[in-house]
């Protein structure tokens, strides 16, 4: 047998150092795949508590829970309680407790980025859910007493299984509105009740939405949606036509001995509640309101930072806006006596969809093409492909909600569902010419629709973490809607000219400018009601200063910001954010910057706070 020469200690030196470095790339992987693991565990089930524990959200998330890994929940419409409350401010610390044990540095980019936005979401939640009797889950203009109803007359019937969510989840609006009751009897012990001005609105809501008078004649929404969305599965043979009629039936059974009582025990109790005695104010002036308003301005608007910068960007932009009116004024005097008259006369089109194909026509070469198989390679200057475009459909809000609903709004697509889209239109103000088509552009193209379609494709394509789908930014959304309107009002005054009406067109440059001032206005007068604790007296001065001297109008503006504080910052302070990543764009890729790439750069991130955009982008070239 031949013997093994010995080895010499360099040899045996050498092994020793690559066993050593061997095993400290094993454990190097193993911490790092561990990391990657932990993360994925944690999200995945932040993601799959979440979407079982309301269906309505889930619904509207995802077309097919099962291929996210859903395949069995109970169907919830959850309400308030105090231990729900307790049991998530728990949740949180303890998810943040997990976060904190990986190490950010040793996951993939995309989950890095994830782990940022996630983190960042957390710690604020944490701590403006400290305050959570500052919440308004009734809020006169948004609260869920509107909401409901036509997120209920929206929920699409694919399969039979929706329609038996739903019908329990109508089943369970009784003891939804209750527990929003119990909440606002807590509010009331905790010297937190809105004002009496304040929960008569909601109460005369409550009383006419879904009323005994209309549901006995058959002229409901909330009934003739439910037909209407029943036919397509009687056509498709997924149910037959006497399954339908037990449906309606059950339909009809909910809605007046469930829903309906429902709304008026929760007027009832809301009557009992009322306190003449409270004066409607800001949060600035309650006694936590404004360490609760710097957290609720971070979670609307998602803009960290202090609020005298904000202040100072709002005041620079006001600034600017004013002067770029009296710039077209001086060098167009003739404008100001015709602008209120003509600004919408003429316009070229009147139709919605008209409207919408010629916005998709003027963004090309500005705005990428949907991230889908059938859409041309990303380059400059790819276009939308008609082949990949979803389908919209543009409807009217039912005249019931007509008092109580936004001017417009888009439903939100779910993520796995982007063929089919809906814009709503609030017929109360009869918005037509400039206004509807500036409208359409918000709500669908270059707006919502487009940008949702897009992040909803881009998340499926990349396999993004699905937690990005419960993180919510308000700023990045209302914002890009706000800036591509604004823009849109460059298209229309383009299109005017195209059809030779220069005046209209002048008209429509000084419409866009205006809109950006009055916004602005409101914004700085929402920090100066719920920062500073401005009275009424103080906004109608400044108002008046502003050529706003009717008292109504100027107790409206005030009422609103009242009742809804961050909601003019959420789109406003959104738009200048995104016009400062913007100039941090041309000034990173200097000449490599395009209008197009940057567009390209936002929407690719997905919904994110404005602080891991500004940190993104300085790492980023441009695309």
């Amino acid at each position: 047998m031949k013997k093994r020469p010995a080895l010499s200690l360099k040899q045996i030196l050498f092994a020793c150092t690559f066993l050593a470095a061997f095993a400290g790339i094993t454990l190097f992987l193993f911490l790092y795949h561990r990391d990657e693991k932990l993360f994925a565990n944690i999200t995945s089930q932040i993601f799959a508590t979440d979407m079982k524990s309301s269906t309505l959200n889930m619904h509207y998330s995802l077309a097919h829970p099962s291929d996210f890994g859903i395949y069995d929940y109970e169907v919830l419409l959850p309400g308030y309680s105090a231990e729900a409350q307790l049991s998530g401010l728990a949740a949180t610390e303890n998810i943040l407790s997990l976060l904190a044990d990986i190490d950010q540095n040793r996951l993939s980019e995309q989950d890095a980025y994830t782990y940022q936005l996630l983190t960042r979401s957390l710690e604020n939640s944490l701590q403006r859910n400290r305050y959570a009797y500052y919440e308004e889950p009734l809020a006169p203009s948004s609260g869920m007493q509107s909401q409901l109803p036509i997120l209920l007359a929206e929920y699409a019937f694919r399969t039979k299984q929706d329609v038996e969510d739903y019908l329990a989840l109508l089943d369970q609006t009784d003891e939804y509105f209750a527990s929003l009751l119990m909440f606002e009897q807590e509010k009331a012990a905790a010297g937190l009740l809105m004002p009496a001005s304040s929960l008569r609105k909601v109460i005369e809501q409550c009383d006419t939405i879904v009323s005994k008078e209309e549901l006995a004649s058959g002229n409901h929404f909330l009934q003739s949606t439910f037909q209407e969305r029943l036919q397509p599965l009687i056509n498709n043979g997924t149910i037959t036509r006497e399954k339908a009629a037990a449906y309606t039936s059950e339909n009809e059974r909910l809605l007046t001995t469930v829903m309906q009582p429902a709304y008026e025990s929760l007027a009832d109790g809301l009557f009992v509640l009322e306190d003449t005695s409270i004066p409607l104010t800001g949060l600035g002036a309650k006694p936590h309101g404004i360490e609760y308003y710097q957290y609720l301005l971070i979670s609307e608007t998602g803009s960290y930072r202090s609020i005298p910068d904000i202040q100072t960007l709002l005041t620079t932009r006001f600034q600017e806006e004013y002067q770029a009116i009296r710039t077209i004024a001086t060098q167009h005097p003739e404008i100001l006596e015709l602008y209120s008259s003509v600004k919408s006369e003429n316009f070229p089109y009147q139709e919605a969809d008209v409207m919408l194909a010629d916005l998709q026509r003027r963004m090309q070469g500005e705005f990428p093409a949907f991230p889908d198989s059938s859409s041309p390679a990303p380059g400059h200057g790819a276009e939308l492909a008609s082949t990949s475009l979803p389908a919209v459909s543009v409807k009217s809000v039912s005249p019931s909600l007509e008092q109580y609903c936004s001017p417009a709004f888009y439903l939100t697509a779910p993520i796995d569902d982007t063929d089919n889209n809906v814009i709503y239109i609030n017929q109360k103000n009869s918005p037509t010419g400039l206004e509807l088509y500036t409208t359409l552009a918000h709500e669908g193209y270059p707006g919502h629709l487009y940008q949702t379609v897009y992040s909803n494709r881009s998340f499926l394509q990349n396999r993004e973490n699905n937690v990005r789908q419960l993180l919510w930014y308000g700023g990045y959304l209302e914002g890009w809607a706000l800036y591509v309107e604004f823009r849109s009002f460059d298209y229309a005054a383009d299109l005017m000219r195209e059809h030779g009406h220069e005046t209209q067109a002048l008209c429509a440059e000084i419409e866009k400018h205006n809109r950006s001032l009055q916004l602005c206005l409101y914004s700085l007068l929402d920090i100066m009601i719920h920062y500073e604790n401005a009275s009424y007296s103080e906004v109608a001065n400044v108002l008046e200063n502003f050529g706003i001297t009717n008292s109504a109008s100027a107790t409206a503006i005030y009422t609103y910001i009242a009742e809804e504080p961050c909601n003019y910052l959420k789109y406003y302070l959104g738009y200048l954010e995104i016009l400062e990543l913007q100039k941090l764009a041309r000034k990173e890729w200097d000449t490599n910057y395009t209008d197009y790439a940057f567009h390209s750069f936002y929407l690719d991130c997905g919904p994110s706070d404005f602080t891991s955009l500004t940190e993104r982008l300085q790492h980023t070239d441009a695309p």
